[in-house]
């Protein structure tokens, strides 16, 4: 059976068809870079034209107390099964490396005495950043750690660990469960970065225990560019979480303009600023995508558009390194090193193949399985070897 054969019946097969018709997308675009930025639902820019000509246009400031307000809990709670949390343990707002902030020193705070900070030597450049302006702010020292090495690391020195889940570059999943619990028996806290995991794999942070978690929301969960981040936090810590930054949105009455902060109740301690109305709200619509569907069921078509693809650059792109695991234990991505990587990913967009590429030399796929078909990922392949 050929490649162009085998794309066809499993398309013909995929029970997530239909999904991609939600999307606003091309029918000849083979977009695979949906772990950067997800593409738009069609119900986005329908909700947003009415929050801003009915909701801003017509009732103005009074729909700061008709939903407005309100909305980074609500949101919260539609995220919060994506990520295995129960209700009220989700809130979203700020970008995800304030959020990253906020928790790596209410982490601190909640585990005093203990001088280390352990960090994904592989992390995404910006968690390392503000991991280490925390670091200096709180005296902690920081130690760069692999993410398989952490439960032989972690000491009675370390307060908390911050790790991500899935790895940028090369879709690698890191064992959430079984890292958090080699935490915890040290003493340790653990964070997690779900920026991409997050509508790409079961998570299951309220079954491992996992302390605080963070992530974006404009990848896997097609929150649209600058989307606002979540931030998690067990119902457990709602009563004793002191995050940095204390302002207005997380008052127990904001609107009472007392001068003396008094922390709000539940998750909603975890908010800083105003929220970021137009934003929340496309992120809102954005997630009515899932109302049908799965995580399991998104994970399962993500895990197999990845061994279609990997069959097809073995079959026509021989001797392509593949730093992407080749077994079950990864993300929602493929990712190949290439020489000259940049130059070679502009001349597959130019061809209709949309991936993205981090220096110097990886090539990476998405597999966002609400929209890339099976025959997207054997264009890709096709267009690999074009340029072999």
């Amino acid at each position: 059976m050929s490649f162009a054969t085998e794309a066809a019946e499993l398309d013909a097969r995929d029970p997530l068809s239909g999904k991609r018709a939600e999307f606003d997308l091309e029918p000849g675009l083979s977009y695979l870079d949906g772990n950067s930025l997800g593409a738009p639902p069609r119900t986005v820019a329908t909700r947003l034209e009415e929050v801003i000509r009915k909701q801003w246009g017509g009732r103005l400031i009074r729909s700061w107390n008709e939903g407005w307000w309100s909305a980074p809990e609500r949101v919260g709670d539609r995220i919060a099964p994506l990520i295995g949390a129960a209700p009220g343990q989700v809130v979203v707002g700020d970008a995800t490396s304030v959020n990253v902030f906020k928790a790596v020193v209410a982490a601190v705070r909640l585990n005093p005495g203990r001088p280390e900070i352990l960090l994904d030597a592989g992390t995404f450049p910006s968690d390392g950043y503000i991991v280490d302006s925390a670091a200096r702010l709180t005296g902690h020292a920081v130690r760069r750690v692999a993410p398989s090495e952490m439960a032989g690391a972690v000491t009675e020195r370390t307060a908390v660990a911050v790790v991500n889940h899935v790895d940028y570059r090369t879709g690698r999943l890191h064992d959430l469960p079984g890292i958090t619990a080699a935490l915890h028996a040290a003493g340790a806290l653990a964070v997690w970065d779900l920026c991409h995991s997050v509508g790409a794999v079961p998570v299951g942070l309220d079954a491992a225990g996992v302390d605080l978690a963070v992530g974006c929301t404009y990848k896997f969960l097609n929150g649209g560019p600058g989307a606002p981040s979540f931030f998690y936090v067990p119902a457990r810590y709602h009563d004793r979480l002191d995050q940095p930054l204390t302002g207005w949105a997380g008052h127990a009455d904001p609107f009472g303009m007392a001068e003396e902060y008094a922390v709000a109740p539940g998750v909603s301690r975890a908010r800083t600023g105003t929220p970021d109305i137009l934003s929340m709200l496309a992120l809102d619509a954005a997630l009515d995508v899932w109302e049908d569907v799965t995580i399991e069921q998104v994970c399962e078509k993500g895990l197999a558009l990845g061994d279609f693809f990997l069959r097809c650059l073995d079959g026509l792109v021989p001797g392509a390194e593949i730093v992407t695991p080749r077994d079950h234990e990864r993300g929602n991505q493929i990712s190949v090193r290439w020489p000259d990587a940049g130059r070679v990913m502009g001349l597959l967009t130019e061809r209709g193949v949309i991936g993205d590429f981090r220096p110097p030399d990886v090539l990476r796929f998405g597999l966002a399985a609400l929209y890339v078909r099976y025959r997207d990922v054997l264009r890709a392949a096709e267009e690999l070897a074009a340029q072999a």
